[in-house]
């Protein structure tokens, strides 16, 4: 990995530092080869300028982070040493870099999703080996208790090969946190779990389901709360559904390619998130390594293709949009590296700005105020 002189950096980090559209965005990473832990670096919502990134803190891969809604804390899946487990870091105001808070086992192997309540009240994680899902309450200054819920999925895909067992891929509270939506891309299902006090239990109705052999990864809802969105990776598709808040119901709408027409070689979908207007949604293919855009019809949900984007690297796993929606991060776990892009805020096209960050094996980026 290229690194600038610490001087260099130090400057450019002041320089962003001093405008207030300044955010902190944190880099989730695997530690099999370079990276040491999580990363960071400042990011300008205003010109979309980016500083180098630093080491934020070392730790044993931190694949995938969520941020705490309130409090300057973030959240990290981790297997330390043989430990599965999820951390919590506070931010140094100062600094930007993370301190352990705690850590509580994943109650599961292969932790690869977190995600926090909107009041910040309990987090989340999914166990992609065994498909299990720990719900956890949160204390007042971010640390994690230990879990309130255990959810063991059971069932199989239509893949033979991908789908004899079921893989919780990502966890995902709606917008008024009474609700957690996990994506298992091996059972081809949306569980949904409802709060009830102090923990979460099954909802009814427990699921709902893409089409065979789809393989939901990861989901989003609409900011409206109407729509919600699973992007499929074994189909390389998204499937809209609307969101009933009442019920806690996923009702399919349709689902679409987000690959361009006649495309053949190997790839899979990855992440997927709506734009904060509300107007397009997002999602990445790794193999035709391009960010897939739609725009939303506001009065049903249903999406329309508006092509695909190349991302500027190779395998496109996470992105992110800055939190004020004029930008979008793609990062690349197999170059290393993390374009940024310019939305159209009337098309939701995407624009290269010539912004590049380098971090070895990014998989997940979030944004955080300093």
């Amino acid at each position: 990995m290229r690194l600038l002189s610490t001087t260099l950096a130090l400057t450019m980090l002041t320089a962003l530092a001093a405008n207030a559209e300044t955010w902190n965005v944190y880099v989730g990473t695997y530690t099999s080869g370079e990276s040491e832990g999580i990363y960071r670096f400042a990011f300008d919502d205003e010109s979309g300028e980016a500083s180098p990134a630093e080491l934020a803190v070392a730790t044993d891969n931190p694949s995938f982070l969520a941020g705490h809604p309130s409090q300057p804390v973030v959240y990290a899946t981790a297997r330390l040493g043989d430990n599965h487990a999820v951390s919590a870091f506070q931010i140094d105001k100062a600094s930007g870099k993370l301190v352990p808070l705690n850590h509580q086992p994943a109650g599961g192997k292969g932790p690869c999703h977190v995600a926090v309540t909107t009041d910040g009240k309990f987090a989340a994680v999914a166990n992609y080996g065994d498909g299990t899902v720990s719900v956890y309450p949160v204390a007042a200054g971010g640390t994690l208790g230990e879990a309130c819920a255990f959810f063991q999925h059971t069932g199989t895909g239509a893949d033979p090969k991908r789908q004899t067992a079921p893989h919780a891929h990502s966890v995902n509270f709606d917008a008024t946190g009474q609700y957690l939506v996990v994506a298992d891309l091996g059972i081809d299902k949306l569980m949904i779990y409802k709060r009830d006090g102090g923990t979460f239990v099954p909802n009814d109705p427990p699921f709902a389901s893409v089409p065979p052999g789809g393989g939901p990864r990861h989901f989003a809802f609409h900011p409206s709360g109407n729509y919600a969105y699973a992007v499929n990776e074994m189909g390389n598709t998204v499937t809209a559904f609307t969101w009933n808040v009442k019920t806690g119901t996923l009702m399919p709408i349709h689902t679409v390619t987000t690959l361009p027409e006649g495309y053949a070689d190997v790839t899979h979908t990855a992440d997927i998130e709506v734009h904060p207007s509300g107007k397009f949604v997002y999602a990445s293919n790794r193999g035709h390594d391009s960010i897939a855009v739609f725009s939303v019809d506001q009065t049903t949900g249903k999406l329309t293709p508006k092509g695909q984007t190349k991302s500027g690297g190779v395998r496109p796993r996470n992105f992110s949009q800055s939190p004020n929606g004029k930008f979008l991060l793609a990062a690349h776990q197999d170059t290393h590296d993390i374009f940024v892009f310019a939305i159209d805020q009337q098309t939701g096209a995407l624009t290269p700005t010539g912004a590049k960050v380098e971090v070895s094996t990014p998989v997940c980026l979030v944004f955080a105020k300093p």
